[in-house]
């Protein structure tokens, strides 16, 4: 059967199963387990039974020692250690106080509110390591405990995920909304998105951010025999059609993958935003950089910016160059700033180059009174601006009279007409 084909199969019987609309709010009818329950059970997807219904699950414990790509899970506390000194706020920022939960989903990969979560991964700390419990929906009738299980019902925890803003947790709240007239409410958690952070930390540098990419060539982690995303749904519809479980652990595995990586890149992440430059990739460090003058951190990324001046050449420092002239201009340091603007001139895409171009003309007709710098840099702005495609037709003829208006004001500050 085609892969389409069995996705239509397995919507018609979410959609005969799915729970009854809040209009007929009839009383509960706890769903009875499904037939293979047992055999399950029996080889470590523990039954467990609630008030709503059966879940499965399957709990694996590990060391501090254990070995995930090239770090140590153990080194999460060492992470910690280092936000538990950061006085500041941090979209990475998790502080030994706060309890975590690393967080992922398989879904029916279904959209909208047909998308059924069949299972829920979630890594904690435990005594002596952490611990893996993963809660398999049992079938479509018993969603309502298969949710109750996952406790996130109970308190307030850190949730660090991979695109969870975006994906797991709006998808978690859609379910939990549809089956509401049986579960607690809901509480709001505080999430870590390690997705977002990962495309600040490696924009142009990592092609593409698919997790599996950055355990190969961040983490030092490659998936063998790994069961592709897109057939997870279809093997855990093969499972509780047939009863056959065999598979299943296949699915189970990717998802462990994932957690196991969410550790390592959260260690990672923190050693990058923590390190000082080092003569190792400065589209990274300068990244880095950019991410704490958005966070209106500019001290910190002022520090790291000088830091690649100092240790790469001009043109692998081009970027940090003009990110730091930037911030220099802000802080008044005018001088510097447009020493780093020259610097990163020649290196710079068109659009940038724009930009720093305009800026020298400002600074050295307002601040540095140099009239004759102020003029070249203006009309090798306004040169590139004509020939430029890139921008919008009103825009362009916006730019192109505002340059314009600039460098006749600075003919006539020279007594020229």
């Amino acid at each position: 059967m085609s892969y389409e084909k069995k996705i239509l199969q397995m919507k018609q019987m979410l959609k005969k199963k799915s729970p009854t609309t809040e209009k007929e709010q009839p009383k509960f009818k706890k769903p009875n387990p499904p037939l293979y329950a047992d055999a399950w059970d029996e080889v470590g997807l523990k039954k467990i039974s609630n008030d709503w219904g059966t879940v499965f699950l399957k709990e694996t414990h590990y060391d501090l020692d254990y070995q995930h790509g090239k770090y140590k899970l153990g080194q999460f506390y060492d992470a910690l250690a280092l936000w538990d000194q950061y006085e500041d706020e941090h979209p990475l920022k998790l502080t030994s106080d706060d309890l975590a939960i690393f967080y992922d989903t398989e879904t029916t990969g279904l959209k909208g509110v047909g998308t059924h979560i069949f299972l829920n991964g979630l890594l904690e700390e435990s005594p002596h390591g952490f611990t893996l419990k993963q809660y398999i929906l049992a079938d479509p009738a018993n969603e309502t405990a298969f949710l109750f299980e996952s406790r996130f019902w109970q308190g307030e925890k850190t949730v660090i995920t991979y695109n969870g803003k975006s994906f797991d947790w709006p998808q978690l709240q859609t379910r939990w909304t549809l089956n509401r007239q049986h579960l607690p409410p809901l509480k709001t958690q505080h999430q870590i998105d390690l997705f977002h952070s990962s495309k600040r930390i490696w924009k142009n540098d990592l092609g593409r951010m698919k997790l599996s990419m950055v355990e190969e060539q961040k983490l030092g982690f490659a998936r063998i025999d790994d069961l592709p995303g897109y057939l997870a749904p279809i093997v855990y519809l093969d499972a509780v059609r047939s009863g056959e479980y065999e598979a299943l652990f296949q699915v189970l595995t990717h998802n462990e993958y994932d957690l196991l990586s969410l550790i390592t890149l959260f260690v990672q992440a923190t050693q990058l935003v923590f390190s000082e430059v080092e003569k190792n990739n400065a589209t990274v460090h300068t990244n880095i950089g950019k991410w704490y003058n958005d966070l209106k951190q500019s001290d910190r990324g002022i520090h790291l910016l000088e830091g690649i001046s100092e240790t790469y050449n001009e043109k692998e420092a081009a970027q940090a160059n003009y990110l730091l002239a930037n911030q220099q201009k802000r802080k008044k340091d005018f001088v510097s700033a447009a020493e780093n603007y020259k610097k990163a001139l020649p290196y710079l895409v068109e659009r940038q180059w724009i930009d720093a171009s305009i800026e020298l003309a400002k600074l050295y007709e307002h601040q540095l009174d140099d009239l004759i710098d102020a003029e070249t840099y203006t009309l090798n702005a306004l040169y590139k601006v004509k020939s430029a495609k890139f921008y919008k037709k009103e825009v362009k003829s916006n730019k192109i009279a505002e340059i314009e208006k600039r460098f006749l004001r600075i003919r006539r500050k020279q007594g020229i007409k």
